[in-house]
């Protein structure tokens, strides 16, 4: 394998951002909800992956917590040097739990890793509209020449129908949804209108703080998460667990996944439904 060496002056000239540190000191850019029925002409659209988040820093890959990503030497030999990456580690639809286990071993699967690809969204940080950090990502990409890393498939749509076609499309092969980012949003951290999703259910991540003892059937197991979200709400996540989950629900600290439909006039998810632990070592 030709490991690729991209000097410095291209990354410039392509829009890309020198890592300095900043892969760290940088939260990432985040989906807002999208509205109902939203017109895609001003947007790139892509599919929404269900894998696991992950930065290239310019040395390590890191989980979105900031912890190293134990991986084969190999799957990482090919990025650039100095530059920070944002994508999605990812082995397919429906496979988020085979991904998860993977990379939470402390010991490199090597032959499962062979499946795993680096999904590639973002330059964080770099100048540039959208449109201009998709076209530097994707002339970075081509030029690492590995096969597992890919940048996530863009394309626009013309008006709603077309939108439409496509996000069924996509449920109806097992996806989760559409990810809808302005071609002319320049890149901004935290949680941005300018990027989108646009899934059945709405989807959010909270802290677990406390476990809540289950009563009748549920003696002596878990009967709800205790939890709070990212804009400090706390609340209660009692459905969606299998038997084996509440013998053994995610620890207090974890990150958990929660679908729910609406809010009450407070701010807290209605109904919430437990659907994965996200937190990683």
């Amino acid at each position: 394998m030709r490991i690729a060496f991209i000097p410095l002056c291209l990354l410039l000239c392509l829009g890309a951002w020198p890592a300095r540190g900043l892969a760290l000191d940088l939260p990432p850019m985040l989906a807002q909800r999208a509205p109902d029925d939203p017109d895609p002409a001003a947007y790139w659209v892509s599919e929404k992956l269900d894998g696991v988040r992950a930065r290239w820093d310019g040395r390590i890959l890191r989980f979105r917590n900031g912890e190293p990503v134990v991986v084969p030497d190999w799957f990482v030999a090919p990025l650039p040097a100095g530059v920070v990456l944002d994508g999605e580690l990812w082995l397919g639809r429906r496979r988020f739990d085979e991904l998860s286990g993977l990379v939470r071993r402390l010991r490199v699967d090597d032959a499962r890793w062979r499946q795993v690809r680096y999904m590639l969204f973002e330059l964080p940080g770099a100048d540039g509209d959208f449109s201009a950090r998709l076209h530097a990502l994707q002339a970075l990409a081509a030029r690492i020449e590995a096969p597992w890393v890919e940048v996530v498939p863009q394309q626009r749509l013309v008006d709603r129908a077309a939108l439409r076609t496509l996000y069924r499309q996509v449920l109806d092969g097992g996806g989760e949804g559409l990810v809808l980012h302005r071609a002319d949003a320049r890149w901004q951290p935290g949680r941005s209108p300018a990027l989108l999703k646009l899934t059945p259910f709405l989807d959010e991540e909270a802290e677990v703080i406390a476990h809540v003892p289950g009563r009748g059937r549920l003696q002596g197991r878990l009967g709800a998460l205790r939890v709070r979200d990212d804009q400090g709400r706390v609340f209660s996540v009692g459905s969606g667990f299998s038997d084996a989950q509440r013998m053994d629900p995610p620890a207090v600290g974890a990150r958990i996944t929660f679908r729910y439909r609406e809010r009450t006039p407070r701010g807290v998810p209605r109904f919430p439904v437990f659907v994965r632990e996200r937190s990683l070592p």
